[in-house]
């Protein structure tokens, strides 16, 4: 009988030097900041290419420089802080904001634990550190990111970020708890919450094909969380004018940049250790190579599962339109939500059948006719709730109607209300009938023949 939970061997960790271990925690700090400089050119340049622009080709061979050089315009941009802001929590916004994007690539494994690399003549593993709760810690810090939206909003001393942030909050609280229930799915089965063990357990097969539904929502979850397109309602500059950085400006409004882009690198990084195998090479090239997992081409077939996830922020934001915030809310409350706490339960019972030594045909028998069961009791009860409806419903009441200049300046109407009917044009042709300077009194066209007729016969 298999445990939950496996035994990690984590006695690897907390060995290094203390020179090592800041040598490996600039290297994840370079790591973000250079796959943000890449992202950034790389995402103007195939947004263009899909809109057919040209993109940034100015700064550095082939506009590559240009990242860098709108890093530097926003240092040298002028710094200014409103009147009405609460000033110190206005200055520590973009901070609390960017500091915990950098925090959650310090347990993510670039490489295998038990295959070390040696760094000036000290073996060390590919990863900054890892812990028996490592996912439990990626969600902490995730979750206190969100903490410097909200205070920028509320601190600018303007109606438009404090809305911006609110939103921010209200899309958080609904996407984390379906992507919690994702990262369920992954514990149940790798019985481990340590991201190096969750990438050991993925040795046989990847947990994309073991988890599918738990990746799609994940991978749905994680647009939301970085408030990008189609999902970047806080920073909406139709009805927001820009969210809540609007108030922002010079290198407080560069953090803010920071912070997004960083995040959508760690969140692919969370994805690709859980779902695509981590640091492991694909399939066919697994096969034929047996050095692929070996030295330090992990860590190339890490970055480059990261990028195409990367790729994949740039296409959504190229394709897709921008959703109505109650479409949003929707999608998170009534479908993700329900979904992965579905999937988690066929999960958790699949997993209690493997460990009571049940067959996988015995297994699928019985999930099956569960789920037949549970669609032949909702088929049946959509089917008698269709034959109610008829006879509850009740007849509509009399329209009201109403005044919409009433108040001195336009309003909608109120439900139960009806418009006044909008005054119809003339025809052209009785229109044509009436002569330069004549009356025009008609607004419905009901006289409008009597009143071209008078017209021209004077």
């Amino acid at each position: 009988m298999t445990p939950y939970l496996a035994a990690e061997d984590l006695s690897m960790f907390g060995r290094d030097p203390w020179w090592l271990v800041v040598i490996k925690a600039v290297f994840c700090f370079a790591f973000l900041m250079v796959t943000v400089l890449f992202s950034i050119v790389w995402e103007r340049k195939v947004v263009a290419w899909m809109q057919l622009r040209i993109g940034p080709n100015r700064h550095g061979p082939w506009g590559m420089l240009q990242s860098l050089a709108d890093g530097v315009k926003l240092m040298l941009k002028e710094d200014l802080i409103v009147k009405r802001a609460d000033k110190v929590v206005y200055v520590l916004a973009p901070i609390v904001a960017a500091i915990p994007a950098f925090m959650a690539i310090a347990v993510i494994p670039f490489g295998p634990a038990g295959n070390e690399i040696s760094i000036f003549g000290q073996r060390t593993t590919m990863q900054l550190t890892d812990l028996p709760i490592a996912m439990l810690y990626i969600l902490a810090v995730a979750s206190v990111g969100i903490y410097g939206i909200v205070l920028a909003g509320w601190s600018s001393g303007s109606t438009y970020p404090l809305l911006g942030g609110l939103r921010s909050c209200a899309q958080m609280i609904s996407y984390e708890i379906a992507m919690g229930a994702a990262f369920a799915s992954v514990f149940l089965y790798s019985g481990s919450m340590s991201t190096s063990e969750i990438v050991a357990q993925q040795q046989d097969r990847w947990y994309i094909l073991l988890l599918p539904v738990s990746f799609l929502i994940y991978i749905v979850t994680m647009v939301g969380e970085t408030n990008r397109a189609p999902f970047d309602m806080p920073e909406s500059e139709g009805d927001l004018v820009g969210g809540f950085n609007t108030e922002y400006s010079s290198i407080k409004f560069a953090l803010f940049m920071l912070a997004e882009y960083v995040n959508m690198v760690t969140v692919s990084a969370v994805s690709v250790t859980l779902f695509l195998g981590g640091w492991r090479a694909p399939w066919p090239v697994s096969t034929f190579w047996e050095g692929a997992n070996h030295g330090w081409w992990p860590m190339a077939w890490f970055v480059l599962k990261v990028q195409l996830l990367l790729f994949f922020f740039i296409w959504l934001r190229g394709t897709l339109p921008r959703v109505r915030y109650d479409q949003l809310m929707k999608l998170g409350w009534k479908v993700l939500i329900p979904v992965s706490v579905v999937w988690l339960m066929l999960v958790a019972a699949v997993r209690t059948l493997r460990n009571e030594n049940y067959d996988f045909a015995d297994i699928a028998l019985y999930i099956g006719g569960g789920v037949l069961v549970l669609l032949l009791l909702s088929f049946v009860v959509d089917m008698f709730r269709d034959r109610k409806a008829p006879a509850a419903q009740e007849p509509p009441a009399e329209a009201v109607s109403f005044d919409p200049m009433a108040g001195g300046f336009p309003v909608p109407p109120l439900p139960g209300q009806t418009p006044p009917a909008v005054p119809r044009r003339r025809p052209r042709r009785e229109r044509e009938l009436i002569v330069s300077g004549g009356v025009d009194t008609a607004s419905d066209g009901s006289d409008g023949p009597q009143d071209g007729k008078e017209a021209s016969d004077g």
